[in-house]
Order: C-alpha cells, then sequence, then structure tokens
C-alpha cells in the first residue's frame, strides 16, 4: 500500500524533483499556466509562438526526458510518476518532429481564442489585476506575431491548416477587433471602473486599443497572406492522426476497430433511445418524444439567470449526496461555481480551482445569442459531465492530494482520461438512480449519442474512409447530415461541433473512448476482486493517481 493510500506524509523524492522541474519548465515554455492554475508570478505573460519556441521546447522535453530515465524510484507513485513521464515526453517529441504545431487553427482550441481565453480566469478585485489585464492585452500583438511568423513557417513548406478552419477563424478575430466588443468592455466595464487610478485606466483603454488592433492583424494577414496557401483537405491523415489520437488518448488503439465500434455503439445508443421515447410516450418515435418534452414547461428554463441558478441548485445537490455516499469529497472541493461565460460561443466547460483552492472551480457555460431557453431534461446530465461526479471531482482532488503528488502529476491533463471520466460519471449517475425519468435518461443518450457519432465522423474524415452507406468517403456536407440526424439540438451547435470536429483532430473522439476504457477498466477490476470489489474505495485510486493516460491508467490499476 502506498503512503497516497493510507494518507500518511510522504517526502519528496528525487523523481518528484524531477516531475516538479518539469512543471516549472512547462509554465516558462507556456506562462499562461500561471492563471490557470493560480500560480504565482507574472500574470501577463503569454507563450513565445514563433519558431524559436520549439526548439526550445525541444530542448526542454529531451532535457527533461533524459532526467526521468536516469533517476531510480522509491516507492509506487514514483513508479507511476516515471511511467507517465516518459510516456508524455516521448510523445511530444515524436509531435514536435511531424510538426503538428506548424498548421495549428480550428475554431475553438488554437492561440487565436486562446489569446482572448485567458481573460476569463485573470481575477478583476484589485488594482493589481487590472495592471496584469491592461499589461496582457497590451501583450497580444508580440504573441500574434510569433503565430504568425510560425504559420509563415509552416506555409513555406506546405504544411498548413484547412482553408475551412482558416475562415472560421477569420470571422472570429474579426470579432474580437471590433470596438465596443469584448476588450471595450473589459477596459472599460463597471468593474475596471471601480479603479481608482486615472493612471491605470488610461493603460486599460490603450491595451484593449492594442489588443483589437492585434487581432485586426491576425485577421488581415490570415486573409490577405494565408488563406490562398491553405490546404483544400480537410483530413490529416493517419500519421498526423495518430499522433493526435496518442496525445488526446494517453493511449495507442486501432483506430480501424475503433471507427466500426463507434458505429455500433451509436446502433445501440438509437435503439436505447428508441425504448425510451416509448417510456416516454408510447408508440412514439425519437423524434416526437423529444417533441413533446419540448412542449413541457415544467421542464424548461427561461434566460441565463435562471439556467445559472438552476446548475448551481443542481451541482450543489449533488455534492451534498454523493459525499456521503459513493464518493470522498472533502471541504475544500465541496465548493463548485456555476457560472455564464462572458462569450458567446457555444461552448460548456469547467475550469479547476486554484492550489489553495481560494478560486474555486468553475462551470462555465457560453451561450450562443439566439439561444435563450434550455430544456433541464436535456442538460441535466451536463451538469453532473462538468460538476460532480464529472470533471470537478476528478481535477480538484488532484489539488486536493497536493501533498502526496508532486505539481506536474496533479496538472497533468489528457482528454481520455478526463473527458473519459466525465461520460463515465455520467453513466454512474445513471445506475445510482439520478436519471431515474426517461426524460433525463433521453437526454443523457442524447449526449452519448453525439459522442459515439463524433467517434465515426472524427476518424471517418481524417483518415478518408468510406461513409456508412458505401460510395464515397466522408466529406462536410455528409459529415454535418450525420450530425443533424444523430443530434437533437439547435442547428447552430451542430455547425459549430461539426467545424470543431473537421479542425481538432482526435479531440472529440477521446471522450467517448475513454469512457470505453475507463468501463473496461473498471469491469476487469470488478472481475478480479469479485465479492470483494469496493466502488468507492476503487473510484478513491483511480482519482487519487490525477491525470495519467489511460495506457498509464490500465497498467496501474490493472498490471496490465
Amino acid at each position: 500500500m502506498t503512503a497516497l493510500e493510507q494518507g500518511a506524509s510522504r517526502p519528496t523524492t528525487d523523481m518528484d524533483r524531477v516531475a516538479e522541474r518539469w512543471a516549472d519548465a512547462e509554465v516558462a515554455l507556456a506562462p499562461e499556466y500561471r492563471v490557470e492554475l493560480g500560480l504565482p508570478g507574472d500574470t501577463a505573460e503569454y507563450s513565445d509562438l514563433s519558431p524559436a519556441s520549439f526548439d526550445a521546447r525541444r530542448s526542454a522535453v529531451t532535457k527533461a526526458l533524459a532526467e526521468v530515465q536516469s533517476t531510480d524510484t522509491v516507492d509506487e507513485i514514483d513508479e507511476v510518476t516515471k511511467l507517465e513521464l516518459v510516456r508524455v515526453l516521448e510523445l511530444e517529441l515524436e509531435q514536435l518532429d511531424a510538426r503538428i504545431g506548424y498548421r495549428d487553427m480550428n475554431n475553438i482550441a488554437c492561440p487565436a481564442q486562446n489569446g482572448r481565453m485567458i481573460f476569463d480566469l485573470m481575477s478583476q478585485e484589485s488594482a493589481e489585476d487590472f495592471d496584469a489585464i491592461a499589461r496582457r492585452m497590451a501583450n497580444l500583438p508580440a504573441y500574434f506575431e510569433g503565430y504568425k511568423e510560425t504559420l509563415r513557417a509552416g506555409a513555406a513548406e506546405g504544411n498548413t491548416a484547412a482553408k475551412r478552419q482558416v475562415h472560421l477563424v477569420i470571422e472570429q478575430t474579426e470579432e474580437y477587433a471590433k470596438q465596443d466588443g469584448f476588450f471595450d468592455q473589459l477596459a472599460e466595464g463597471k468593474a475596471a471602473q471601480s479603479v481608482a487610478d486615472d493612471s491605470l485606466k488610461r493603460a486599460l483603454v490603450a491595451g484593449a486599443e492594442k489588443a483589437r488592433v492585434a487581432y485586426a492583424e491576425l485577421a488581415d494577414f490570415l486573409k490577405n497572406e494565408y488563406l490562398d496557401k491553405a490546404t483544400e483537405a480537410d483530413g490529416v491523415g493517419r500519421e498526423h492522426y495518430s499522433l493526435a489520437s496518442r496525445g488526446f488518448l494517453g493511449a495507442k488503439i486501432d483506430l480501424d476497430e475503433t471507427y466500426e465500434w463507434g458505429l455500433e455503439e451509436l446502433a445501440r445508443m438509437r435503439a436505447e433511445q428508441e425504448a425510451i421515447a416509448n417510456e416516454i410516450l408510447p408508440g412514439a418515435t425519437v423524434q416526437e418524444a423529444i417533441a413533446h418534452l419540448e412542449q413541457d414547461t415544467s421542464r424548461k428554463l427561461i434566460g441565463t439567470e435562471a439556467l445559472r441558478e438552476w446548475m448551481q441548485r443542481t451541482s450543489d445537490q449533488a455534492v451534498a449526496n454523493l459525499a456521503k455516499t459513493h464518493f470522498d469529497i472533502p471541504e475544500p472541493m465541496q465548493r463548485l461555481e456555476c457560472m455564464i461565460a462572458p462569450t458567446q460561443e457555444g461552448a460548456i466547460y469547467y475550469t479547476g480551482p486554484s492550489d489553495d483552492f481560494s478560486r474555486p472551480g468553475r462551470m462555465w457555460w457560453s451561450v450562443t445569442p439566439d439561444t435563450n431557453e434550455f430544456d433541464t431534461w436535456r442538460e441535466l446530465t451536463t451538469v453532473y459531465h462538468e460538476g460532480v461526479p464529472g470533471h470537478h471531482l476528478q481535477i480538484a482532488r488532484a489539488t486536493y492530494v497536493k501533498d502526496q503528488l508532486n505539481a506536474w502529476r496533479r496538472r497533468n491533463w489528457t482528454s481520455g482520461h478526463g473527458e473519459g471520466w466525465a461520460l463515465y460519471a455520467e453513466r454512474l449517475m445513471e445506475q445510482l438512480g439520478y436519471l431515474d425519468d426517461p426524460a433525463d435518461r433521453l437526454g443523457m443518450l442524447d449526449g452519448q449519442r453525439m459522442r459515439a457519432a463524433r467517434v465515426a465522423l472524427d476518424i471517418g474524415v481524417h483518415l478518408g474512409k468510406e461513409i456508412p452507406e458505401g460510395g464515397k468517403t466522408w466529406d462536410f456536407e455528409y459529415a454535418l447530415n450525420f450530425m443533424r440526424e444523430n443530434v437533437n439540438m439547435p442547428d447552430g451547435f451542430i455547425q459549430f461541433e461539426t467545424n470543431r470536429y473537421f479542425g481538432w483532430p482526435g479531440q472529440a473522439p477521446a471522450y467517448k473512448i475513454g469512457q470505453r476504457i475507463w468501463e473496461e477498466v473498471r469491469a476487469e477490476s470488478e472481475r478480479r476482486a469479485g465479492a470483494d470489489f469496493d466502488l468507492k474505495a476503487w473510484h478513491t485510486k483511480a482519482l487519487n493517481l490525477g491525470g495519467v493516460g489511460l495506457d498509464t491508467l490500465k497498467q496501474v490499476l490493472l498490471g496490465e
């Protein structure tokens, strides 16, 4: 039994120190982590995105890998750290060799969005906070100059993003560049106006102008220099996709088998939904059952404030109940804030607490401008996914055991592990009776069906697979209609999501594939333990590992 499992104090080991040095190196390479993780230091710095940054990263990764491989382990926690560090660092060297970062552009998670989204996490309580905001806005021009330099270098060697993604990013950057838009509102909003220092107010206004100009110049570069060089092909191909998939899953999978499994899982989801639709309205199709539920005013929320209040009540109740039964939820982890994001882009996401929990974990909902009604039967499972027992329980737990796990283990994030856990959590809530209402189960299955559909879509598009009906390979028109057939959401959301899959290869399937692996590991653990299997203890052991790739998870929990 490890020190972590016993709850005893654990001294820092040589392997911990190696991991901590790598964690520090990551922050030096990507200073935005100071804001995301609530770390000390300058909170106005951006990452260097120029080609030189890739050389710096390679040097840092190579050095860290050599240190890891030459350092002895002293306990099981060390062994997990070493196993995971080697996996992560070796994969990063492969990705650097493939020069994936030279074509980094999509509609949701590339520098164009990251440069703005970091402001959502910045504190707005003191003059020092607003000084950092002003300086960060002023730093955006240099951030994007490095990004443009790298895109130019990629284009020179024929390594470019898809035209479809470039068009989408142009639209977004032009929106961020507008006067009276996000940056002007940030600089001149109520919180900023509470600052007493007139010079700081002027710095905020000047910073907002620099930020707007930086986005305008990025949009101009993309339209007038980069767009013509961008590739017409949406799919990235098997080599790029395999590396991306491994990065998001932390596991090697058989992509061809997984494509077929995705289609089979989709068919199973359809059948399960059809059975539940009949429970809701005897003889009804899924669409008829959904239409029936959408007319039920008792299941409807009007306006974002009603949505936020309902999210908070639902989350608070889940925390209170599960802390008594299936999970260990210490007091600092029981605070979870539900927020409406300041943007209107359609995303729903979670941000973790600071190391000392002074900033709690937060669930964010970025509501599109045309959305003002929300169906509770559809959204209940989302609260469990983002909150408890989903992302909040997982991420806050890793923060809570900071006296046992080194900083790198706590911060390490792999989508297959993280998002797979969140989907596992949704199904778990069904098993525990929180989705006994057929309408709520239908909503959960709606999300599960979408995630199964995108396994097939994502692999199909990027590997050039033949569509299920045969006769041609996947393209955007087919993919969009495929999503419309399998996702009961507003068309704006479906279009946003489909664009996301085309531009962010390997990320979306990691949710459902990650769930598959989590469920397989639990089932095998249960089979081996038999009558002695303790689900709460298993959850605690698994979450106490912190963030690990799914190959590491399997090896640790199953010895494989």
